[in-house]
């Protein structure tokens, strides 16, 4: 009980301050993204996790407001088209 409990608080304390030393960084690529094609900075996917329960992760957006709904980027005629300048730096770097 105990080593969960102290792993748990140190995974709490650990990803609290990280969230605050990569703010600036979030805040720029949201700056970014906005700026390249305005909407929502940020998304929702479906993932699936643990015991096949699914669950929706928040991501960058990195393709204009304009691509079709629910159309994996693979299946898009020319997926190049709807890619943002932002966006190819975001896949780039795997920061989407």
């Amino acid at each position: 009980m105990y080593k969960a409990f102290f792993k748990r608080f140190f995974d709490i304390i650990l990803s609290f301050i990280a969230i605050i030393c990569l703010s600036w960084l979030f805040i720029i690529i949201s700056l970014a993204i906005v700026i390249d094609d305005p909407g929502p900075v940020l998304f929702k996917q479906k993932r699936v996790g643990k015991s096949k329960k699914l669950f929706n992760i928040l991501k960058f957006r990195s393709m204009k407001m304009s691509t079709p709904r629910d159309t994996p980027t693979h299946m898009l005629k020319n997926p190049e088209q709807y890619i943002t300048r932002v966006g190819k730096f975001l896949r780039r770097t795997s920061l989407a």
